[in-house]
């Protein structure tokens, strides 16, 4: 993908995405992951500072949930430093009743709690979560450079379950870990042709935390991300392109440029579960500068598959 191919890509998508959803992700559970991701500081294996912690009260959620909806965020994520939801049967119900208050707010709802198993993306689905965060990160002939407890195939089941519980999925991946190009047209491609497109894709720029194996990665160019952005954009024409980690290193008019080439959601807040982000009154100022128009909430998408999940519970119910 050369620069002109990317100025192409841009002139051909530029369709002015002024309408954008604000989002906050907030880590509900921060560190002590058993898992090896060469990007993350909150892997128990590396010294990143990153303390493992409890999952964080109810209390302390909703407040943080108010916040971000009185900030101007319509969608409201958590996520948990975990492997999977396997033996964590008192937290994960804890998850579902913070999912059912919040989404009585008004605001859609997304998890990323690692990997899930089936009923347990039903349980979520009848909670009222709108969306569940698993990113496959990359191309599967790059991914076991990156990371060796988590098999690809793991990954893909994990967003299979949430599909057939009736949620939508979010699955993205992150640029600059060291992958070629192909690595980023192969984790698209991959997106692209499963039996249904995410309905949400962040895309997410390294951001290189000292102390993991991927602490001396270069950072990650703007046009670099454009490209992938505006690929997202052709291969996924109704999916959410979320301008996601890394976007703190970007100015305004490098935004801009994302916008006009597809991205159409951001996460706002002071961090992006333990990473440093942009900060409300940049984004603000930003919003009234390039004219853009904060998203309202959708709750419609994957709706009509309800009836499936409600049979899925049940049959799980006869067979328990």
């Amino acid at each position: 993908m050369t620069s002109n191919l990317s100025t192409t890509l841009l002139f051909s998508i530029s369709s002015s995405m002024e309408e954008v959803q604000q989002c906050t992700l907030l880590s509900i559970k921060t560190g002590g992951c058993s898992e090896d991701c060469s990007y993350c500081p909150q892997s128990s294996r590396y010294d990143t500072g990153v303390k493992g912690q409890k999952l964080m009260t109810k209390d302390a959620v909703m407040q943080a949930a108010q916040k971000a909806k009185e900030a101007g965020s319509t969608r409201f994520c958590m996520g948990a430093a975990w492997r999977d939801t396997i033996g964590r049967k008192t937290n994960f119900n804890q998850i579902l009743e913070y999912v059912k208050d919040i989404r009585d707010m008004g605001m859609e709802v997304c998890c990323t709690l690692g990997m899930l198993e089936k009923h347990q993306a039903i349980e979520l689905k009848k909670a009222g979560l709108t969306a569940y965060n698993h990113n496959l990160d990359t191309s599967r002939e790059f991914y076991s450079k990156i990371i060796t407890t988590r098999s690809y195939d793991e990954r893909l089941e994990t967003l299979k379950h949430v599909r057939e519980a009736g949620i939508n999925v979010c699955s993205g991946g992150i640029i600059g870990l060291g992958e070629a190009e192909e690595d980023r047209v192969g984790l698209l491609h991959t997106l692209a042709t499963l039996p249904t497109h995410p309905e949400s894709v962040p895309i997410n720029a390294l951001l290189a935390v000292k102390g993991t194996p991927l602490q001396d990665q270069k950072p990650v160019e703007i046009w670099e991300m454009i490209r992938m952005i505006a690929t997202a954009r052709i291969v996924m024409p109704k999916a959410m392109v979320r301008l996601s980690a890394g976007r703190v290193r970007f100015s305004m008019p490098e935004q801009a440029l994302c916008f006009l080439a597809g991205a159409n959601s951001i996460f706002t807040g002071e961090k992006l579960l333990t990473t440093p982000n942009n900060d409300f009154d940049a984004d603000q100022l930003m919003f009234k500068v390039l004219g853009l128009t904060p998203k309202a909430p959708s709750f419609h998408e994957g709706e009509a598959n309800v009836s499936e999940a409600e049979s899925c519970q049940e049959a799980v119910s006869h067979s328990g």
